[in-house]
């Protein structure tokens, strides 16, 4: 994890999405996306971290200003204009994440009065819970890297804003919905996220954490939530995301910001139960044109999060239930995984193939994560 021959590699990958992205080049209009930036944010900090460069450091920043700029605000394409919190433009400035952040799809948002289209819809504008969340993690890791308060504000309002957007009454106490108008005022997909209540958990105790700032009521709610679900997947980037839960749930524990010792014995066994599943039904041996590197990229991150559990819970025993090593010993055999999906999707035939161009930027993003992961797996 994070070796040092990797760090020329990561470099070139992400000052070339700089560039074509219109994040450092003029000539290139900016194409932000919110899933993507975010795992951006972290990778730049951790090449400011392994080189000690400013460069790295000052686009991590450029990029949260250019995202807020963006995202922050309505399309060009829709007759609304300004922030999409309503609020005036120098107000929207200094919150630019009081009325959450758009995803950065291609398409424009469905009207209310629009029937659903599920094909098309993934291609529509609108907002996510669980990109929302992965973004105020990102500002989580700038505030920590850089020491100003101002990003920890930010995650705390888009987090509230999230909250207060994507919160529902259920027959059974509380839901999220899994996709939001722009405005946050009406569902675009009113079902679920399996690990969206997961993912809103364990945010919330670390914008707590990076802020200083109580959210006890909405993560009481969160935590009814997640009381007694499953987060079994076969979907690798889900697998993934188990694991990064899960080496989040440790470091707040050890740090003393929640009681998550039940829940990463939880998560490890999980994701456990899930790459055994996903080893018997693996595509790993399929060519590129039939594999989606992002997806597969986000299980080797998750992976790389074994190293940090690992350490963590070893080095603060009288945190956790004797279950988690037991648990661990069923994730590590799959950890030499991420070095095969590494290896696979840093060849340049592989890149080539359409599976690979037609989501480039998370690809190749996601890839450079994987290759320099500290700053994204720190919590």
């Amino acid at each position: 994890m994070g070796d040092e021959a990797d760090i020329p590699v990561v470099r070139d990958i992400m000052l070339e999405f700089a560039d074509h992205t219109g994040l450092t080049n003029p000539d290139n209009a900016p194409r932000r996306y919110l899933w993507t930036d975010a795992h951006a944010v972290c990778t730049f900090l951790s090449l400011y971290d392994a080189t000690g460069k400013e460069r790295y450091r000052g686009l991590a920043l450029a990029l949260i200003d250019q995202v807020h700029s963006v995202l922050g605000r309505h399309r060009t394409d829709d007759p609304r204009e300004g922030w999409i919190s309503g609020l005036e433009e120098k107000q929207g400035r200094a919150h630019p994440t009081a009325g959450g952040l758009r995803i950065g799809k291609e398409l424009r948002e469905r009207r209310r009065s629009e029937p659903i289209d599920e094909r098309l819809e993934w291609n529509r504008d609108g907002q996510y819970f669980h990109y929302l969340t992965k973004w105020a993690h990102a500002l989580c890791r700038a505030a920590a890297v850089t020491g100003e308060a101002c990003y920890s504000l930010w995650a705390v309002e888009l987090v509230k804003a999230a909250y207060a957007g994507f919160v529902v009454a259920a027959p059974r106490g509380r839901r999220l919905y899994w996709k939001m108008s722009t405005d946050l005022s009406y569902p675009l997909v009113k079902s679920s996220g399996h690990h969206d209540p997961l993912d809103g958990y364990i945010t919330f105790h670390e914008v707590a954490r990076s802020a200083k700032l109580p959210l006890g009521e909405e993560i009481a709610e969160l935590a009814q939530m997640v009381e007694g679900q499953e987060w079994a997947t076969i979907d690798p980037l889900g697998i993934g995301g188990l694991l990064f839960d899960g080496g989040r749930v440790i470091q707040l524990t050890a740090a003393g910001q929640m009681d998550g010792s039940i829940l990463a014995v939880a998560l490890v066994a999980a994701a456990g139960e899930s790459l055994a599943a996903y080893a018997r039904e693996s595509t790993l041996s399929m060519p590129a044109d039939s594999r989606l590197g992002f997806r597969e990229l986000g299980l080797s991150i998750g992976l790389r999060a074994v190293d940090v559990i690992t350490r963590v819970a070893s080095g603060n025993i009288e945190c956790f239930s004797a279950g988690l090593n037991r648990r661990l010993e069923g994730v590590r055999q799959y950890v030499p995984l991420a070095d095969t999906i590494e290896t696979f999707w840093r060849k340049g035939t592989n890149q080539r193939a359409p599976s690979w161009q037609g989501h480039a930027d998370i690809n190749a993003v996601t890839l450079a994560t994987s290759l320099l992961p500290h700053q994204f797996l720190a919590a």
